[in-house]
């Protein structure tokens, strides 16, 4: 994923629409990926920072093997830098820096290789493995390769993730990857560049080349008070949904709380969530739901043939599951999933 010059030296990386020109021994954007005398080395390969088990329900995956456990890793660094970014102590970090250390809430985990990680995503009985937390795009190598060892196992994988990566690069990873949570930050390209320090278009156009490629994909959307929440931008995210990735594409609109260089809003107000969910329903979409809020009737999946609860949620917990072989236990519609 890089051109070099022959004269400089110089690595130009390919991965992400930032496109660096990295001198030697100096790292990009990211802080992740470096050029090590014409080379351009993926730095956090094989050196996780956090390793967990979280429900799938977390990333959210409402739509993904539900009431499973994932197998949750990072490493350091993100190629956006988002003012109200909830993990920045990682996503910000740079791979030299000692005070990032493994976090790790897996007993007897065996180690950070691809293959010792899908070798302890089975003895924890985790049917999948999530790139998460961070930004999957900086550790790009690491993901791809610990897809195709779980591919191999008989696991899936999956991504949490901002979506800002080249056509190329993002095209093959969808060949190794069963799903994907892609959080749509604004639909607005300067409040994207501005907040996230990124453009746009190619978040969407991404989308598009997943859903093409036949990955699984959930969005999600944090309101955040007064950037993104007003009634005009939460149609458009709606509208581009529907039409570009399916009416089925479940999106999660989730409440937004005071963060890192984001402590001036306020938390998301209830009324905001249950807004956006009603427009989504409006346009047409069949699996809006609200993030954030355990115990709302937005956590829910509702069958869109008879209406009934299919799978009720509380938090990450699930209290009842109605789906069987991928129907309603009601009306036997086929709901859109990766169920099995």
């Amino acid at each position: 994923m890089s051109k070099v010059s022959a004269v400089s030296k110089e690595v130009v990386c390919q991965l992400c629409p930032r496109a660096c020109r990295i001198p030697s021994n100096h790292a990009g954007d990211c802080r992740v990926r470096i050029n090590v005398g014409g080379r351009l080395v993926a730095s956090t390969f094989g050196r996780p920072c956090a390793l967990h088990l979280d429900p799938i329900e977390k990333k959210p995956l409402f739509h993904v093997l539900p009431g499973t456990r994932t197998l949750s890793v990072a490493t350091v660094g993100c190629n956006l830098h988002c003012t109200n970014c909830q993990n920045h102590n990682i996503s910000q970090a740079n791979p030299w820096d000692e005070s990032v250390r493994v976090k790790s809430v897996v007993p007897g985990a065996f180690g950070a290789t691809p293959e010792e990680l899908v070798r302890t995503a089975r003895l924890r009985g985790c049917p999948s493995i999530a790139a998460t937390y961070t930004e999957p795009v900086v550790f790009y190598e690491y993901t791809m390769a610990t897809a195709a060892r779980a591919r191999e196992a008989g696991l899936k994988t999956v991504t949490v993730t901002a979506g800002y990566i080249n056509a190329g690069p993002l095209r093959s990873l969808c060949r190794v990857i069963d799903a994907s949570n892609v959080d749509v930050k604004t639909m607005r390209p300067g409040v994207f560049l501005q907040n996230c320090g990124g453009v746009l278009k190619h978040v969407l156009r991404g989308l598009v080349i997943a859903r093409e490629a036949g990955v699984w994909l959930e969005i999600t959307s944090l309101m955040i008070p007064e950037l993104n929440d007003s009634t005009a931008e939460i149609k458009k995210l709606c509208r581009f949904v529907r039409r570009e990735l399916g009416a089925h594409t479940p999106v999660h609109f989730s409440r937004f709380f005071p963060h890192y260089r984001m402590r001036n809003r306020p938390p998301t107000p209830i009324g905001t969530l249950e807004r956006a969910r009603k427009i989504a329903l409006d346009e047409g979409l069949k699996f809006p739901y609200v993030g954030n809020l355990p115990g709302n009737d937005g956590e829910h999946t509702y069958c869109p043939g008879c209406g009934k609860v299919v799978i009720e949620r509380v938090g990450y917990r699930i209290r009842s599951n109605h789906l069987s072989d991928g129907k309603c236990g009601y009306c036997q519609r086929a709901l859109e999933g990766v169920w099995r």
